[in-house]
């Protein structure tokens, strides 16, 4: 894993510990400017990094993108794009 994904995963668990404690911390966390923080690094990705987690961020889709990165793909979730990568 690069560093970049290593980054990209940290945020990525970030974001899923922030969306938990959302359900019972007043005030509830800023998501923000984790979205921004996942954005960011997701655009310095090199343009050979694996298409799968490139579809995944771009689509916004950070649960399967964090699944990805942690080794477990198999628990994702086919999505609408029916297995296509673009």
């Amino acid at each position: 894993m690069t560093q970049t994904e290593q980054e990209i995963l940290a945020a990525l668990v970030e974001l899923e510990s922030a969306v938990q404690r959302m359900k019972t911390e007043t005030p509830k966390p800023n998501l923000m400017p984790i979205f921004t923080r996942i954005d960011d690094l997701a655009r310095t990705l090199p343009d050979n990094a694996n298409p799968q987690l490139q579809h995944y961020l771009r689509k916004k889709s950070y649960e399967k993108a964090r699944l990805f990165l942690q080794g477990r793909e198999a628990e994702n979730a086919p999505g609408n794009c029916h297995g296509h990568v673009e």
